[in-house]
């Protein structure tokens, strides 16, 4: 048996499209985590540079797009090199959500697990973005599959398995299949700055709403059997009136952090940062015992014991699909006599 795990989970505001403050907060935010006994750290769906929230008040807004493309993350880039060093520096693992900006400038909403020895173990890009996020946001492909790597926290804590997943791609029962059955035992679930429900007459939909989001963490929690770091971004007015986003469904108001960690079973095991309203920055922490999804596996385990692959089974296609293919295999061309001929190699 190892000792218990401490983790992270961050409730903090980003430098709302500015990608080298969100940068310089995300790293003291690292180091802050580390202070406090951490040996994983995780932030929320599109830490940097923020969620871009101007999509649910209007799809359509160039000046904001462009800015946001030009402050979103490149995985090779200075910026990338602060955060694994930041990683290295503190000895901690890290997972990050953040806007990708591919060498094309299409972006995609990303997760990267970096390693207590500040590695890259994996990058993925959500598969569907949700929704109005579409109007920015590219898909990703089969190898955003690859989402659960396996970090070695020293002799202390040995080897465990850590995935991720983003916002609702919780809601999609063949995804979160073939997560669990790559065996993680942490997992992190991103979400952007989420407000409460205002009730049964509220004109959005509660699976939305923070009630909603956490419900999704919880019962992922339930399924795998996994612990599940539940990470939410906050709002102020400050940032609300450079999104423009007060007649919005999201980010409309101050506040959007509900950050928590989630027992294997689905219990939540952390109080909340403040009383739920207004803008609560904060670090969520948890000393996590590994053995529990041991014991709760013995209950439930769907990719185990409590599966039936002779009636059902998943299939999957992990091939990355590229934008450009070659086509038929090479062909070298030799002449004989002034006459060509064509080899294939």
């Amino acid at each position: 048996m190892t000792s218990p795990i401490r983790v992270a989970a961050v409730q903090a505001e980003p430098v709302y499209l500015d990608l080298a403050a969100s940068v310089k907060k995300a790293c003291d935010l690292i180091g802050e985590a580390a202070k406090g006994g951490a040996k994983l750290v995780a932030f929320s769906e599109c830490w940097l540079p923020g969620y871009p929230a101007w999509i649910w008040a209007r799809p359509v807004d160039v000046e904001m797009q462009t800015r946001y493309i030009y402050n979103s993350l490149s995985l090779r880039s200075p910026e990338m090199e602060l955060l694994k060093a930041a990683a290295k520096e503190h000895s901690i693992a890290v997972v990050l959500g953040f806007s990708e900006q591919s060498p094309t400038h299409s972006v995609y909403i990303s997760q990267a697990i970096i390693s207590p020895q500040g590695e890259v173990l994996t990058h993925r890009r959500k598969l569907k973005p949700t929704h109005m996020e579409r109007t920015i946001f590219g898909d990703g492909s089969g190898g955003d599959l690859n989402n659960v790597v396996e970090i070695d926290f020293g002799p202390e804590h040995g080897k465990i398995k850590v995935g991720c997943l983003a916002c609702w791609e919780h809601t999609q029962p063949l995804l979160k299949y073939h997560t669990i059955s790559q065996g993680e035992t942490i997992h992190v679930a991103m979400w952007p700055p989420i407000a409460p429900s205002t009730g049964v007459d509220d004109p959005g939909l509660w699976s939305m709403s923070a009630e909603g989001c956490q419900n999704l963490s919880q019962t992922y929690a339930i399924e795998s059997a996994a612990y599940v770091l539940h990470t939410t971004a906050v709002c102020n007015q400050e940032s609300i009136e450079a999104l423009k986003t007060q007649e919005g469904i999201v980010c409309c108001k101050p506040g959007g952090g509900h950050s928590c960690v989630i027992g294997p079973d689905g219990r939540r095991l952390t109080t909340p940062i403040g009383d739920g309203t207004g803008v609560n920055e904060g670090i969520v922490y948890a000393d996590l015992d590994m053995g529990r999804t041991v014991a709760t596996r013995g209950f439930l385990d769907i990719v185990g014991h409590y599966s039936r692959p002779d009636l059902l089974w998943l299939g999957v296609d992990k091939k990355q699909k590229e934008v450009v293919v070659g086509v038929g295999p090479p062909v070298t061309v030799t002449v004989d006599h002034g006459k060509e001929s064509r080899e294939e190699v």
